[in-house]
């Protein structure tokens, strides 16, 4: 996934193919589809969930960059009747500059690697501890943590700042949603 490559071997010859892709995908919290929903009860006990939830290997998982939870929406927002959020254009123009920023520093955040990842995703010392104990206690991998430090440095980017600073570092940990669930506990901070 990260070579942007696929390599397609046959008999006596192997042919390669550009292949970057996206990938967005989306999973049911347990079988029965209810946990943690507001009015129905989930029927599923807890080792149904985690046996559900344990199809997605370890490997695969991290290289999903947010995991999400949707909740249920009412009927209010459904039908649009709600409160308004952020306007398209508004979000294009500041994705806009976020594309640019990333542009002039040499690489778009989702390629960042190496010394430019270490360069672009500098944190300061108390950062540095609050994910490494974040590591630690949710048993992140080291793609993991790299995927953490380049969504954090893309909200750094949608804010317009320079640096990462400790509110992109707690959102973007707070994106790896199923890295909590598998661990059984919410990030505190450092």
């Amino acid at each position: 996934m990260e070579s942007g490559e696929i390599a397609i071997s046959r008999a006596a010859r192997q042919v390669t193919f550009p292949a970057r892709f996206q990938v967005v995908a989306a999973m049911n919290p347990c079988p029965c589809g209810y946990s943690g929903h507001p009015t129905i009860e989930c029927q599923c006990g807890p080792a149904q969930v985690m046996r559900y939830r344990s199809k997605i290997s370890g490997p695969l998982l991290d290289r999903f960059d947010l995991h999400v939870e949707v909740p249920v929406q009412t009927g209010e927002v459904l039908l649009g009747s709600g409160e308004a959020g952020e306007s398209s254009a508004s979000v294009r123009e500041r994705v806009l500059k976020a594309r640019a920023a990333q542009t002039e520093r040499g690489s778009l955040n989702a390629a960042l690697a190496g010394n430019l990842l270490h360069q672009s995703c500098r944190l300061d010392a108390g950062s540095e501890k609050l994910l490494s104990a974040a590591m630690e206690r949710l048993g992140l991998s080291a793609r993991a943590l790299h995927r953490i430090l380049r969504v954090a440095r893309t909200l750094a980017d949608l804010d317009g700042e320079r640096g990462i600073a400790r509110n992109h570092l707690m959102e973007a940990l707070g994106y790896r949603q199923l890295d909590r669930q598998q661990n059984q506990g919410p990030v505190v901070s450092a």
